[in-house]
Parts: structure tokens; C-alpha cells; sequence
């Protein structure tokens, strides 16, 4: 008797486990230090599977801690590792107390990173950084990235949204009730999206960081649409 059909099972059961282990991906925190760093603090999630999906990930939250620890220009970036640019980071703030020795102040740097939202879809991550390098108050920054859960690549914002401008309708109401206490530079007519948004548990998360609407005072304006409010408006589907 041919042991081909065996073989074909045997096939068939290996490609369905690793596409099953494709998918099931699973994230930890990882703390991010160098020799002698004294003043930058790094904790981000890390995809564990060693698969092309974790690597694409892995490689985007690099890049945007990358970016938040980069002082100078923000296109003239030269470190290539997250420990590269917390060497960097000490060194300028080390070179700054050599130049300036009466100043007290001292610099520090905080970046922290949470899984808002996973599913076979979609994968959505916050990447919180406070930088204060002696001014009158530091800078906080949250960059949301969204990414293809069966491939990992970065999504654009555009590709998160079926129908822009019905879409935007929802977001007044909302951006309305977050606002109505605080002070802002636009109003409803003039609303746009947010340069960072994505998905959580508790809905469609739209985020404004300081500047972008309203003044450093107003901090942070942030909030969530709940799904069933989006119905046919994402391109994703939420669980």
C-alpha cells in the first residue's frame, strides 16, 4: 500500500501548525539599557517569535525609540540600535555638563511601550516618550503604530479608515465632548484626523499630542470611539 496519502497528512498537519504559530504571536517587556547609562530608561515590548512578522515589528519600534532619543536634526539620524542612541543620548547631556558646569539641572529620558490592541488582523502599540533636556519642561510624545497582523508591516493611518469623511462626522461629536473643557486652536469645521490613532479594547482610539490642537497646557487629548459606532468605517475589523 503507498504511504503517500501518510505523507500528505503529515504535510498538511506541519502546515497548518506553522501557520498557526504564524499568527499566535506573543509579546514581552524589555528593558533596554547600556553600561554606565544613568539618566535614560527604556521598557518596550518585544514580539518573541523569531518569524518575519516579529522581525517587522521588532524593527518599526526600534526605529520610532530610535527617533524619540535623537537630539539634532530630526533627519540626520546616525545610530542604528536602541543602545546606540542611549549612549549617544548620555554622551550629548555628559558634553553639555562639561560646557555649562554650574547648570544643576540634569537630563532624562523615559520611553515606555504597551500592546493596546491584538488580533489576527491588527496589531496596535503606544510608544510613550518624556524627554527633558534642561528646558523649562520636557516633552512628551505618544507614537501609536499599527501593524498588518499576518505579515507585521507598518500600516499608514490611511489604510485604517473606509470612509474618511462619514468617519470624521463621528470624530467631531467626540473630539467635542474630550474638548469642551479645554482650550484648543481649532473647532469642529476645521478638524482633522490625528497623526497617530489605533486600536483598543475600549474602541477606536484617536490621539492628539501637545501642539497639534491645542497648546503644551492642554496636554494630551485623547480618546476612544467605541467600535459599534464605526460599524463599516474601518477597514479592520475589531474582536
Amino acid at each position: 500500500m503507498s504511504k503517500r496519502p501518510y505523507y500528505i497528512v503529515i504535510c498538511l498537519f506541519l502546515l497548518l501548525n506553522s501557520c498557526k504559530n504564524e499568527t499566535n504571536l506573543s509579546f514581552s517587556e524589555t528593558e533596554i539599557t547600556t553600561p554606565n547609562n544613568t539618566i535614560v530608561q527604556v521598557n518596550i515590548p518585544k514580539a518573541n517569535n523569531s518569524n518575519v512578522v516579529s522581525k517587522n515589528i521588532n524593527a518599526e519600534i526600534n526605529k520610532t525609540v530610535i527617533t524619540s532619543l535623537h537630539l539634532g536634526e530630526p533627519d540626520v539620524i546616525n545610530s542604528t540600535s536602541i543602545e546606540e542612541s542611549i549612549i549617544a543620548f548620555n554622551d550629548e547631556y555628559n558634553a553639555f555638563q562639561s560646557d555649562f558646569p554650574e547648570t544643576a539641572q540634569a537630563w532624562e529620558a523615559q520611553v515606555d511601550g504597551d500592546v493596546m490592541y491584538q488580533s489576527p488582523e491588527i496589531i496596535s502599540i503606544a510608544i510613550t516618550s518624556y524627554v527633558n533636556t534642561g528646558g523649562a519642561h520636557g516633552i512628551l510624545n505618544i507614537v501609536v503604530l499599527n501593524f498588518d497582523g499576518e505579515t507585521g508591516e507598518p500600516l499608514e493611518n490611511s489604510t485604517l479608515i473606509k470612509d474618511k469623511e462619514t468617519f470624521k462626522t463621528v470624530l467631531k461629536s467626540h473630539f467635542q465632548n474630550a474638548t469642551k473643557d479645554k482650550d484648543v486652536f481649532t473647532d469642529n469645521d476645521s478638524l482633522e484626523l490625528p497623526a497617530n490613532m489605533g486600536y483598543s479594547k475600549e474602541g477606536f482610539v484617536m490621539l492628539y499630542n501637545a501642539y497639534e490642537v491645542a497648546p503644551y497646557s492642554t496636554g494630551i487629548i485623547q480618546f476612544a470611539i467605541p467600535f459599534d459606532e464605526l460599524e463599516g468605517l474601518l477597514n479592520f475589523n475589531s474582536l
